[in-house]
């Protein structure tokens, strides 16, 4: 009888476990790290080059370089001005320019742009 409700109660909380892992993962929401940030995109002279995690860049993948952040996390990056979103993973270090936090992918950054002109976004930054 003891086994019986041990099972049960390991059941149960298994299934809240479960249930709270799936809300959220759909509410879509991320831990914001700057509410307010600049980023640039690469040339595409980098296209080909090793990154600093040892990929080859590429402007056509959703990528960006940082500092400090793992490799691999992704990061929701969404523009202030016009409100459009984009999901990139970290594969490099950088930007070495003093006042950005990010470099981007050329594929990023026209995604959430409106004027393609421009080299420089102020976006919201997101850890998901």
């Amino acid at each position: 009888m003891i086994k019986k409700i041990f099972a049960l109660v390991l059941i149960a909380l298994m299934s809240l476990l479960v249930a709270s892992c799936g809300a959220k993962k759909s509410s879509g929401a991320g831990k914001i790290y700057k509410s307010s940030a600049k980023v640039s995109y690469y040339h595409n002279k980098f296209n080909g080059r090793k990154t600093a995690s040892g990929e080859k860049f590429s402007n056509s993948k959703l990528t960006a370089a940082h500092r400090k952040l793992d490799f691999g996390t992704k990061v929701r990056l969404t523009n202030k001005i016009n409100g459009k979103s984009v999901i990139v993973v970290i594969n490099d270090r950088g930007p070495w320019i003093r006042g950005r936090e990010l470099d981007i992918s050329k594929k990023a950054f026209m995604e959430i742009t409106d004027n393609k002109d421009k080299g420089i976004l102020v976006v919201m930054i997101e850890i998901l």
